[in-house]
């Protein structure tokens, strides 16, 4: 003790001696941090602050965190230190709350020194601040469709250190008004910002309609569809916003929607021939993509890299020992329909209860969508050019199942070594394996080394694209009642994917607006943003541990537990059918609860010392 206080007392004096040595230590520049004055004078550091904030934009369901894919019904997380998602009932009231006013009252402070800087032109001054106006509206955007209305703060506030912050407490402003002032912020700078379509990761004109048109459609659908929910608002309209203002939201989300159609600024993707292929280079091509609006990029060259790839790659061409983390689940692969724009289920047995046999274990996917095989990596098809090797067991002539415990399993049968289990599995619990019998494939790098620790992807995440925005206007004008624009705007998306056979107006109705973004969306985080908008979330995640449903054209079926489809190889020497595939739809064992979605999830839980500390501050409802 008398040793340590010895060596503080010494590094004390040291610390005097050596003030006492420079008179001028206390006047020199830190070297650590920029001051105001050396910020403002310079455009390029200012460009760097402007890209600290775009680095924090308010993002949810990303490629960064695969395992909030699995959290609802479009995966299964393969990694044993998260079946805890398929062990909980409940969603967490705070489940995906967010009071991101740290990074709001930088934004405030970034557009209040931005004003006063005289070092900078005025052309740098004005595309930076809408810049940084255009986070900020996303900002609020992001808050508005996790809390509901929120403060509304529109410059940078400061404690005066006089006991007394009361000046400092902002009620919540209503739901409205929060998304009134993102669509009317975005109508403000649109035309402050560049129009070229080749700035992809920066605010563009074209990003700024994306985003409005996308706010102005939850708004409608909250406005349209909450006054069948009324249990899920507030009297002050913190929570809910009047159905009479539905009209006018759809109206501006058609219009914001419209103005990026009508400019042919964008267009689909569409480079190959191989329609399942060409889906899922989408994601990849970072080319000139001609669908890419607004993205979060990567570059292997300065280190920024994503892990999607490494976490989710199947072990038949897996770069390190681990991937297969994301399943997609049965649930999400029977939705994409027939190119006759029919639902079916997957047909595994025949009426008097029979297998029925493949030729290839892909066979029992033919004719279908084809962004199936371009979100899915399915049994039978290939990853980085090599075929994954998916199957659970072999079925004997007597009907009993040979199955193992490990990847690649080989054993005695019939006094033959035969494989019995798939390299990629699955083997029910153990992870890292398709234990629903399929990998994800949207996002995942086709490029050497994208899989491997040391390199990792540099694919980007696309936040706003082409095709959402035509199933954004698809959607508003159905709501609007004109289902001729509708049905010409939806299937242009669908004859991408090869649905020919044009839908009609009349078929446009809202179970085809919810199917047709649960396919084209899927793994792009729309999924709970939109089943609380729609207000269908709590009967979609209901609670009922029932079966896979077969109502798979309806957008309310239940649909609370993940199951699977997995394919089985016939071991019959010297029968036909030795050497076909039959499948079974299973339940992985991990799943043990169903998925209960309750009133008080729709809008997440507003933290108690954020209350206790402003009292202003009213609770959201069924909480």
């Amino acid at each position: 003790m008398k040793k340590n206080l010895l060596f503080i007392l010494l590094t004390a004096l040291l610390g005097v001696v050596g003030c006492t040595k420079d008179d001028n230590f206390l006047s020199k520049d830190p070297t650590d941090i920029l001051l105001d004055d050396q910020v403002w004078k310079d455009s390029t550091i200012v460009l760097a602050v402007v890209a600290d904030m775009y680095d924090r934009y308010p993002d949810f369901q990303t490629i960064e965190n695969w395992g909030d894919f699995t959290a609802f019904d479009e995966g299964f997380a393969s990694e044993a230190g998260s079946y805890w998602r398929h062990h909980d009932r409940y969603y967490g009231y705070g489940s995906w709350g967010s009071w991101n006013y740290g990074y709001v009252r930088e934004l405030n402070l970034f557009l209040e020194k931005c004003a006063k800087a005289d070092k900078l032109t005025e052309t740098a001054k004005t595309r930076l601040s809408s810049e940084v106006r255009f986070l900020r509206a996303v900002a609020y955007f992001d808050m508005v469709k996790r809390m509901g209305g929120v403060p509304l703060i529109l410059e940078s506030m400061t404690y005066d250190y006089k006991n007394d912050p009361t000046y400092l407490r902002r009620p919540r402003a209503k739901e409205s008004e929060i998304y009134d002032f993102v669509i009317k912020e975005l109508d403000e700078i649109k035309n402050l910002l560049p129009d070229a379509v080749n700035i992809k990761s920066r605010a563009t004109k074209w990003a700024v309609l994306a985003v409005q048109a996308r706010a102005a459609l939850y708004a409608g659908s909250i406005a349209k569809y909450g006054a069948t929910l009324p249990q899920v608002s507030l009297p002050g309209g913190e929570v809910g916003i009047p159905a009479a203002m539905a009209t006018g939201y759809y109206t501006k989300a058609l219009a914001a929607a419209e103005e990026i159609i009508k400019s042919n600024a964008y267009s689909l993707y569409q480079r190959k021939a191989n329609l399942s292929e060409n889906f899922s280079s989408l994601f990849t091509d970072k080319n000139s993509n001609p669908e890419a609006i607004f993205v979060k990029d990567f570059k292997l060259q300065s280190g920024k890299v994503q892990g999607w790839t490494l976490a989710n790659q199947p072990r038949t061409s897996a770069e390190e020992q681990q991937g297969g983390r994301l399943n997609p689940s049965l649930n999400l692969v029977q939705s994409f329909e027939l190119l006759d724009n029919t639902f079916a289920p997957f047909v595994t047995n025949t009426t008097d209860g029979n297998y029925v046999y493949y030729t290839s274990p892909v066979d029992i996917f033919a004719g279908r969508d084809a962004r199936l095989a371009g979100t899915v990596i399915l049994p039978g098809t290939e990853f980085k050019n090599k075929k994954v090797d998916i199957y659970g067991g072999i079925v004997k002539k007597d009907g009993s199942i040979v199955s193992g415990d490990a990847f690649g399993k080989v054993v005695d049968v019939d006094g033959a070594r035969v494989q019995v289990i798939g390299v990629d599995g699955p083997v029910d619990r153990l992870e890292f394996g398709a234990q629903t019998g399929f990998f994800v494939r949207k996002y995942m790098d086709p490029t050497t080394g994208s899989g491997q620790i040391g390199t990792q992807s540099d694919v980007w995440w696309i936040r706003y694209r082409y095709a959402e925005v035509l199933l954004n206007a698809a959607e508003a004008a159905f709501e609007l009642g004109n289902t001729g624009t509708a049905a010409t705007y939806m299937n242009q998306v669908r004859a991408r994917a090869g649905l020919v056979k044009a839908l009609q107006p009349g078929e446009i109705n809202f179970n085809r607006i919810v199917h047709e973004r649960k396919v084209e969306l899927a793994f792009e985080g729309h999924e709970l943003w939109d089943y609380k908008r729609w207000r269908i979330a709590h009967k979609v995640w209901n609670g009922q541990a029932g079966d896979l449903t077969t109502d798979i054209g309806n957008a309310t079926a239940s649909s609370t537990r993940v199951f699977g489809l997995v394919p089985y190889k016939v071991y019959n020497p010297g029968d036909p059918t030795n050497g076909k595939w039959v499948f079974r739809k299973i339940k992985p064992a991990e799943v043990t609860e169903p998925h209960e979605f309750r009133l008080g999830n729709y809008y997440s839980f507003i933290d108690d010392n954020i209350r206790n500390n402003n009292p202003l501050i009213v609770k959201n409802p069924n909480q």
